[in-house]
């Protein structure tokens, strides 16, 4: 299984133990780590069966003002403004995720915010025969998780999971 991590994670795939499909021929990332996915999916010259993505990170629908406020806040403080960001994945357990924060970028932010999910290569994973599995949290405080959900239903098999957040727990 391949893992890509999200922004500002790094070893996170533990977490979604109980999600993961554990083989060869998957391919998973978590919310910016799902972009990194994806796009690895698409490229890869190997066998994938399967691609989960874990609360996609999804501001497509966004506009030019929010994307632009949330580079503003990293550039000015960055230590803050990751750690607002740690509060909103974890809301609303209690998890400590301090043992899986790695610093983001600014050019990560960028790219995730920025990022416009292309239909087009959904359906052609979809018609090469990857199966996509989505699961997003009910209480994502990072991402709309019903407009998330809304977008990938015609591409895969979307989870959302009840009383959960951005981590899925």
């Amino acid at each position: 299984m391949t893992f890509f991590s999200g922004f500002c994670f790094h070893g996170e795939e533990a977490l979604f133990e109980p999600y993961l499909i554990q083989n060869d021929f998957t391919v998973a990332g978590f919310s910016y780590g799902a972009i990194k996915a994806f796009e690895y999916t698409l490229t890869c010259q190997t066998r994938i069966d399967t691609l989960q993505l874990f609360s996609p990170a999804f501001f497509q629908h966004k506009d030019a003002k929010f994307k632009k406020l949330q580079t503003l806040f990293f550039t000015k403080d960055s230590t803050l403004y990751t750690r607002h960001f740690r509060q909103n994945t974890v809301y609303p357990s209690a998890f400590d995720v301090t043992p899986y924060l790695h610093q983001g970028s600014l050019e990560e932010l960028n790219e995730l915010l920025n990022y416009v999910w292309d239909e087009a290569k959904l359906h052609m994973l979809v018609d090469k025969g990857v199966t996509i599995e989505v699961y997003t949290g009910e209480c994502d405080a990072v991402v709309d998780s019903l407009t998330c959900k809304d977008f990938f239903v015609p591409f895969a098999s979307v989870y959302y999971v009840k009383r959960v957040g951005h981590l899925l727990k």
